[in-house]
């Protein structure tokens, strides 16, 4: 069955570059975050097609007082520098110091310009999680710059809250789509945002069922390791419901039930537990994963929240250690309904693992690194990241070779999906709770252009023009579609789908009338750019983005102001 819902299309800026991957038979995908758009768009049904592609943005000069980013040409690279360096001094007392990167984790290249005519799809899976940001203000705070490998252009976006109009609670989509698209300086080059926004969480939580599982070995002694844990599952308890349950599981050398399923309104037992926990030991993970699990089933709620939460640094050295099998373990357990979520602690938590296990377990993954991260988490995205309302969410992104000539995704380079899966409902996709945002930004080379000149940035991505089934109309510049599934629905259940067009009349025509939330989104995007040391992206392009940031009207935005600062302390690092 298929549902259809409208989509706001509205002004949008453009002439920036950012980052993306490519594969001939693979798109992208998405976190959360979303920015806003205004406008008017045509709502669609749609059969199904099979493709691939990616996308990206660039030009430079200046407009509306900002000058434009400087971009480039693409196609995945496999060499080029490895990012920026990052110097990590000891945990401090307060959370720890920057993360680094697993020597293991790969640097994945930004992705390349595609060529429309050769594949005029984009497709990826939704993602809400916010850890690479995270890493990122740990960092500075420290005084040195993120790893390379830890820097995901889509979580720094998703990271901050953007004004999209949500859906009414008892609307059939869970979720609103906006599109929103205007020209660079550069006529030729146009920025288009795709953003989903979640309905708000319902008046009445469902029950819950919580498994903390707490690393407890002797590298979590650090300050801002099982003591900032202990306050984080303290502080939960203040926006949990007196019915719900919690359980806490210990690993180390040996795991053990430390606090069997015991009703919130129990605080005080639960806290004593808590208060008791001490590290010693090794670290034997995926001994103490299979029991959490265990242990969230004997708890099970029908209908209600059943989920387990990771709390580590993630160094496990006994037993299953290696990513590849974690990532097994968890995606056997998700089978159950049980989701998991990742929470990283310390100076250095692991960041590869970490995210793919997140992933595997339909959950989110997180770092928290002082008692105001527990404190924003737990307030912010704790409930919402517990509370779904799409699962294995899924967007394609269809592109008018008369209208497009190439496109780029920003971010998402580890989020690919084989176009041909799109419609395929037994592959695994992304998760989104109530009140999450998500936005995904493509650069596009509308016909008759030609692609941003640059030196550094790999060749597009080309070959054989696609002779697949088309769905976008003949007068449209995309066709953006998002496939799901209820919560509660099986691996075999057959998906919902809602799509939404980008018509001519829903692409501004100027930067200037590009709007507070997308320039926001774009400065980000650039700055991760820069970060992570994309082809598309200079440092020279720092004063611009300090002049977005800067408007008066992000004043008292709190989550703005801390980037302010994020920003002018990276910035000194980066020159």
């Amino acid at each position: 069955m298929k549902q259809f819902v409208w989509l706001a299309v509205g002004p949008v800026l453009l002439g920036t570059v950012l980052g993306c991957s490519t594969s001939s038979d693979h798109s992208t995908a998405f976190d959360a975050g979303t920015p806003s758009g205004q406008g008017t768009g045509k709502s669609n049904s749609s059969s199904g097609t099979a493709g691939a592609g990616n996308l990206a943005l660039g030009t430079a000069g200046t407009a509306s007082g900002f000058p434009v980013i400087g971009g480039g040409v693409g196609g995945a690279s496999t060499g080029g520098p490895a990012g920026v360096a990052a110097q990590t001094p000891d945990a401090s007392a307060s959370g720890g110091a920057a993360a680094e990167a697993d020597p293991a984790a790969p640097i994945l290249p930004a992705n390349p310009f595609v060529i429309t005519a050769h594949d005029p799809l984009s497709t990826f899976a939704a993602d809400v999680d916010t850890a690479s940001y995270d890493i990122f203000t740990n960092s500075v705070s420290n005084g040195s710059l993120p790893p390379a490998a830890t820097v995901r252009l889509e979580e720094f976006v998703n990271y901050f809250h953007y004004g999209y109009q949500a859906p009414a609670a008892d609307a059939k989509v869970p979720f609103s789509i906006s599109l929103a698209a205007a020209p660079a300086l550069n006529p030729s080059t146009l920025l288009l945002r795709v953003g989903i926004q979640g309905r708000p969480p319902s008046a009445e939580k469902r029950a819950a069922n919580l498994v903390f599982l707490v690393d407890t070995s002797g590298s979590m002694a650090a300050a801002g390791k099982l003591p900032l844990v202990q306050y984080t599952l303290t502080q939960a308890l203040t926006v949990l419901d007196p019915t719900d349950e919690i359980s806490i599981v210990t690993y180390a050398g040996s795991t053990e039930v430390k606090l069997p399923p015991t009703p919130v309104a129990q605080a005080a037992t639960i806290e004593k537990v808590i208060d008791s926990l001490v590290p010693n030991g090794g670290t034997n993970g995926a001994s103490g994963i299979q029991l959490a699990y265990a242990q969230a089933k004997s708890g099970f709620i029908e209908g209600g929240i059943n989920h387990v939460l990771l709390c580590t640094d993630g160094d496990f050295n006994l037993g299953v250690t290696s990513n590849d099998a974690l990532v097994q373990l968890i995606t056997d357990k998700r089978q159950s309904g049980i989701t998991f979520t990742a929470l990283g602690y310390g100076a250095s938590p692991n960041d590869a693992m970490m995210e793919r296990v997140s992933d595997a377990g339909n959950g989110t993954y997180s770092v928290i690194y002082s008692e105001q991260s527990a404190n924003d988490y737990v307030k912010d995205r704790l409930l919402s990241s517990l509370d779904y309302i799409a699962k294995d969410m899924k967007i394609q992104v269809e592109f008018n070779p008369d209208k497009v000539y190439a496109y780029r995704l920003l971010g998402y380079e580890d989020r690919d999906i084989a176009d041909k899966d799109f419609r395929n409902d037994v592959v695994d996709a992304g998760e989104v709770g109530a009140g999450h945002r998500v936005t995904a930004l493509y650069q596009l080379v509308l016909a008759g252009g030609a692609l941003p000149e640059s030196s550094t940035a790999p060749a597009a991505q080309d070959g054989a023009l696609y002779s697949g089934p088309t769905e976008v109309g003949a007068e449209d510049y995309a066709l953006v579609k998002v496939r799901y599934k209820a919560p509660d629905a099986k691996t075999e259940d057959a998906a919902l789908e809602v799509n939404q067009t980008l018509a001519a009349d829903g692409v501004a025509d100027s930067w200037s009338k590009l709007d507070a939330d997308f320039q926001w989104a774009y400065a980000i995007a650039s700055f991760a750019e820069i970060l992570k040391n994309s082809p598309y992206a200079t440092k020279s392009e720092l004063n611009t983005i300090g002049n977005i940031i800067g408007q008066p009207l992000h004043d008292g935005v709190s989550e703005k102001e801390q980037f302010r600062a994020s920003f002018a302390k990276a910035k000194g690092l980066l020159h």
